[in-house]
């Protein structure tokens, strides 16, 4: 039976839709065969992308399951019609050439009358050490201070002073995708506010010096 029509439904799509980009874990909808249909901010952080800029991809090209027996799970519950929750353990790299590690869950879902859907969430434990070549540095200056493309995108607008709702409609992200991304790196590179963090780019390299307006280096 159909609970909610017409407008009702409209209203509580569009904040079903708003809460889905607000939940700061990083997650997708996915059809059975682990098509992407729909990330929040979060998820297309981890890989410096706009939201929709997933669409399409599998989920398991971008993380690569540790056992396919785990994933095997996956595929007789969807067979088979069960809906529980499955963690998978993963592996992927960044852009910004960061070797992660985590666990992936996916719940199947669905309403009464459809088809199964994947619900994935992402759970970061943590990054392998990144190699170096023999004789070389252990650590080369700022490579473990490395920002994406689209997080230097966002720091070259934040020195140009502009807002978090400007950066989002110049980069395609949400204003909760645009704060993901700028306490992220605060976080990494140890910065208590806005200008901090554009000072610290610049002292790393990430943005351009005697460039106006800023652009990433």
């Amino acid at each position: 039976m159909r609970i909610l029509g017409g407008e009702d439904w409209v209203v509580w799509r569009n904040r079903s839709l708003l809460l889905f980009d607000r939940v700061p874990v990083p997650c997708a909808v996915c059809s059975t065969d682990g098509e992407i249909l729909i990330t929040n901010p979060a998820m297309a952080a981890e890989w410096g992308a706009a939201p929709g800029k997933l669409a399409g991809r599998n989920v398991l090209e971008l993380f690569h399951p540790n056992s396919a027996d785990q994933v095997y799970r996956i595929v007789e519950a969807v067979r088979l019609g069960v809906r529980s929750r499955y963690p998978v353990e993963v592996r992927w790299q960044s852009p910004d050439g960061a070797r992660r590690y985590g666990e992936l869950t996916a719940d199947t879902v669905s309403d009464t009358d459809t088809p199964l859907w994947l619900l994935v969430l992402l759970r970061v434990l943590g990054e392998e050490p990144r190699p170096h070549a023999i004789g070389a540095a252990d650590t080369a200056p700022g490579e473990a201070e490395r920002a994406g493309p689209i997080e230097a995108r966002i720091l070259a607008l934040a020195a140009g002073g502009h807002t978090t709702g400007q950066m989002a409609r110049q980069t395609g992200l949400t204003a909760d995708g645009v704060n993901y991304h700028l306490t992220r790196l605060s976080r990494r590179w140890g910065v208590g506010n806005r200008a901090e963090l554009v000072a610290r780019a610049y002292v790393l390299g990430v943005l351009a010096p005697g460039v106006w307006p800023p652009e990433p280096a």
